[in-house]
């Protein structure tokens, strides 16, 4: 197979691939601590989610070996000309989880009454977590050397709150805005 050209759009794949690796590791484990609680359907219901997002991240692995084949380059020459830079994947573990931005994210929601631009709220969970954050996640994205890695996963978090309801699906486009659920969380969590 021709090498891949390694593009932001290579770049985004990989960052994907590591985001659906982890939710498959969350679910594998949730269904593990079912499974020591007897709870058998229910972990059976998670083995059968657990297999369709592994067969979704083959989906995407295969969509990203699809985007190499239409960026091959067989010239070693015209490779160099047109390789933007090396954007090397980056090791797994090494930056801090999306799960750690979920209370500051909910924080700065509540304290802004619920909701907030995209920009303001995470201008001030930066205020929170900066002391908090590893040499990695204050690092520019190689696909975006404006964005600190920190932002981007702020920003995969805010998916995985929106899916797990703790944010709103339906808030207008720039704009982050809080649940009932979210709420509730929130308290747990600074109990």
């Amino acid at each position: 197979m021709a090498r891949q050209d390694n593009t932001g759009v290579d770049a985004a794949f990989e960052m994907l691939l590591e985001e659906i690796e982890s939710v498959i590791e969350e679910v594998n484990q949730s269904g593990g601590r079912a499974f020591s609680d007897g709870k058998l359907d229910i972990a059976q219901q998670i083995l059968t989610q657990a297999q369709t997002l592994t067969d979704y991240r083959s989906s995407v692995a295969s969509l990203r070996e699809n985007w190499g084949a239409l960026y091959a380059v067989q010239d070693e020459e015209v490779r160099e000309i047109i390789s933007k830079r090396d954007l090397g994947r980056l090791k797994k573990g090494l930056r801090t989880k999306e799960v750690f931005y979920y209370t500051p994210i909910l924080q700065v929601l509540s304290n802004m009454g619920g909701r907030g631009e995209i920009g303001e709220v995470l201008d001030q969970v930066h205020a929170i977590v900066k002391d908090s954050l590893k040499p990695v996640d204050k690092e520019p994205l190689a696909s975006d050397p404006k964005a600190p890695r920190w932002r981007n996963a702020a920003c995969w978090a805010r998916c995985s709150m929106v899916r797990e309801g703790l944010l709103k699906a339906d808030s207008p486009r720039g704009v982050w805005e809080i649940t009932k659920a979210g709420s509730a969380h929130l308290k747990e969590q600074v109990k």
